[in-house]
């Protein structure tokens, strides 16, 4: 017995990387999957129904189930045929694995509009549509009688605190984030639960950002464990698909050997004031909001030690 026999899944972006490890693992666990990948290229460009095919391939080898769908998540019309896919194959759904994304980086300055909106468009558009149309079939499902044991898993990253040249990516990343929590105040109502990770993986993407190759290269000795392989992130992926886990509206951390909780934003600390606050008032009490910051710089001279950074 698997830990998610009978679950009906649908993974977006499941044709590579961490996508399709997770496919791999739901399948195990006896989930019936629905592969969603367009094909394209990491900066979101061509299609190629490849991709899913493979895996599928790969599950009904596991002797799994599963389908391909090839929808572009930002479609809108799309992404009902994607959860339509799941209902009209396997007769129901129970689990999103929102994962699709892209990558365009560019230092601000220089980065085109095409370059904000088509990484803005796969990511939270990518995550909304999806959402939006298995939102509104369990919805119905919950109208007609039947209980839900609903999840939505999201893809955030850990660049959603910032990441120099990805401005786009970062914005996107920590509007998922906060999508999430409005996701799971609202649906709880259905009985389904929302969640998302930010995961820390060797892939597609994650190569293509500078200085990161060498530094999660897969380790020469095939006994050390990997601390970057993709497949460390999708048990708690899994996990949180289960029919009983009851976790809802967490931002997880992920990779390696740990898996953690974000707390969200912190107020860290404050100055108050009797009356409203002059100028000058805030240059001297600024100071106080300074105090006791372990604090840490980059190359740019920007201090990295807390949430908020200071030009020094």
């Amino acid at each position: 017995m698997g830990t998610l026999d009978g679950r009906v899944v649908i993974v977006t972006g499941a044709g590579r990387g961490i996508g399709r490890e997770h496919a791999l693992l739901y399948a195990s666990e006896g989930a019936k999957l629905v592969i969603n990948d367009l094909g394209g290229d990491v900066d979101g460009t061509g299609a190629d129904a490849g991709p899913a095919q493979q895996v599928v391939d790969e599950i009904k080898g596991m002797g799994g189930e599963a389908v391909a769908n090839t929808d572009s998540v930002t479609d809108w019309e799309g992404g009902q045929r994607l959860v339509n896919t799941a209902i009209e194959a396997f007769g129901d759904l129970h689990v999103l694995v929102n994962n699709a994304g892209i990558l365009r980086d560019r230092v601000l300055v220089n980065m085109t509009e095409g370059e904000w909106d088509a990484v803005i468009d796969v990511h939270l558009k990518g995550h909304f549509v999806p959402s939006r149309w298995a939102a509104a079939y369990w919805r119905e499902q919950t109208k007609a009688g039947k209980e839900v044991k609903g999840s939505i898993i999201n893809t955030a990253s850990g660049a959603m605190l910032g990441n120099s040249g990805q401005t786009n990516y970062t914005a996107a990343k920590a509007g998922i984030a906060a999508a999430t929590s409005v996701m799971a105040m609202e649906l709880a109502r259905y009985g389904v639960r929302a969640n998302a990770i930010a995961p820390l993986a060797r892939t597609r993407m994650t190569l293509q950002t500078p200085g990161m190759a060498d530094a999660i290269a897969a380790p020469e000795d095939g006994a050390d464990f990997d601390l970057w392989d993709p497949a460390n992130i999708s048990p708690l992926v899994a996990y949180l698909g289960t029919e009983d886990c009851p976790f809802t509206g967490g931002i997880w951390h992920v990779g390696g050997h740990h898996v953690g909780l974000y707390t969200g934003y912190t107020l860290e600390k404050t100055v108050r004031s009797d009356e409203r606050w002059t100028v000058q008032g805030l240059i001297d009490e600024a100071p106080v909001l300074l105090e006791g910051r372990n604090e840490k710089l980059n190359s740019e001279g920007i201090s990295v030690g807390g949430t908020m950074k200071f030009l020094k």
